[in-house]
């Protein structure tokens, strides 16, 4: 059902400017679901092997794996919880757009949405098993329709679906902790990688690594399903923190970052490391219930060290830029990657394999985001809007 608007909700600043922090904040949350996603590609099994051997991280036995263990345990879910609750910032702001204009909505927000999924799946078949896009989209239509429900009617919305997923992931961990207990103590060893997942990624073609992510489409498309609930309770909490003005540069903005700041690294971070010594049966409560926590947190703390920077240097306009060509820059960092990575490009991930890591997996992230951030900046001189944002608005206007 379509709703006409006749007058604009309270927005985070004056109607229609554009808010700094929140360009500072989707580049860092960007270039942070790469510090995730880096270990993916250049693991045994690459995207598969997620799926047959968890995440793989290290312990702190020594100091390359506890470089590891560290960088992981910054990254993971913390920087895609982040971008999920910025994309829910994004499309309130797009709701209000349409309010101060008296269009209908969803209205034209259904194309988009529905260009965002076609967008994503070809990023899944062609690019990156792991993609995102493609359960921002739906879940997108279903927060679409929500904003011209009441606030009473989203709070409720929000919260059950937190209840529903905390509930969901306990029921599911519970599960992981008996059946992986039962395998210890029937057989030794830990079940790896298979040798024919591993081979296809080091030295199959591209059309194999297609053909297998098709085959395989229900099993590698699982997260977005299972964390159904958390995108809805994400999208909801962005909407409802960007109309609080949580994001705006004023007195009112800093109080509620810091707030965030407090409440968020207070909760996060001391139960993401309990759960982190409770071992890895228990990595879904970090990267979908603690990991969401400890975002809020990032997204304070970011706010306060943007708050007492005078002047954008060079890395700061850097990150902006990011942040100004999101949907690009998260295509292009994954391309990257599997060029680099598989054996299709350069096939390092098997070349150097163990030998060298995990300095050369962090090198990698480090790498590509020097040229994501040069490479938007000197597209930003030049164009208004990323490669892949201009296609979709054309395609839109069309």
């Amino acid at each position: 059902m379509t709703k006409t608007l006749t007058s604009p909700t309270v927005t985070s600043g004056a109607a229609g400017s554009r808010l700094a922090l929140l360009d500072v904040l989707r580049g860092t949350a960007i270039l942070g679901t790469l510090m995730t996603n880096v270990w993916v590609f250049t693991g045994p099994g690459a995207e598969w092997g997620i799926l047959q051997n968890g995440t793989g991280g290290s312990a702190f036995g020594s100091l390359p794996a506890a470089a590891e263990s560290l960088f992981r345990l910054l990254a993971d879910g913390k920087f895609l919880s982040m971008l999920t609750i910025l994309f829910g910032v994004g499309l309130a702001i797009q709701f209000d757009s349409a309010a101060r204009r008296g269009q209908p909505w969803p209205g034209r927000y259904r194309r988009r949405a529905l260009f965002l999924f076609a967008e994503g799946t070809l990023h899944f078949v062609l690019v990156f098993a792991w993609d995102v896009l493609m359960g921002y989209a739906v879940t997108a239509m279903l927060v679409a329709w929500l904003l011209t429900r009441s606030d009473r009617a989203r709070r409720r919305v929000m919260w059950w679906a937190a209840g529903l997923h905390i509930s969901l992931m306990g029921v599911l961990t519970t599960a992981l902790v008996a059946i992986n207990g039962d395998e210890a103590g029937g057989k030794e060893g830990g079940s790896g990688v298979s040798r024919q997942v591993v081979d296809l990624y080091a030295h199959g073609s591209y059309l194999d690594q297609i053909s297998f992510r098709l085959e395989n489409a229900v099993a590698l498309r699982l997260e977005p399903v299972l964390s159904f609930g958390l995108l809805v309770f994400l999208f909801l909490l962005g909407v409802r923190l960007f109309r609080a003005g949580a994001f705006g540069s004023d007195e009112t903005g800093r109080r509620i970052r810091a707030r965030m700041l407090g409440w968020g690294l207070g909760l996060g971070v001391p139960l993401t490391a309990v759960i982190a010594l409770a071992g890895e049966d228990y990595f879904l409560l970090s990267r979908y219930c603690a990991a969401p926590l400890t975002a809020v947190g990032y997204i304070g703390l970011i706010g306060a060290v943007v708050d007492r920077i005078p002047r954008p240097g060079a890395f700061m306009t850097g990150v902006t830029s990011v942040g100004r060509t999101a949907l690009s820059g998260y295509v292009l960092q994954n391309v990257l990657c599997v060029l680099v990575s598989y054996g299709i490009g350069l096939g390092l991930a098997d070349r150097l394999g163990e030998t060298a890591r995990p300095w050369w997996v962090m090198g990698l992230w480090a790498a590509v985001c020097t040229i994501l951030m040069v490479g938007s900046t000197l597209w930003l001189r030049r164009f208004s809007h990323g490669p892949l944002e201009s296609v979709q608005k054309w395609a839109l206007r069309r």
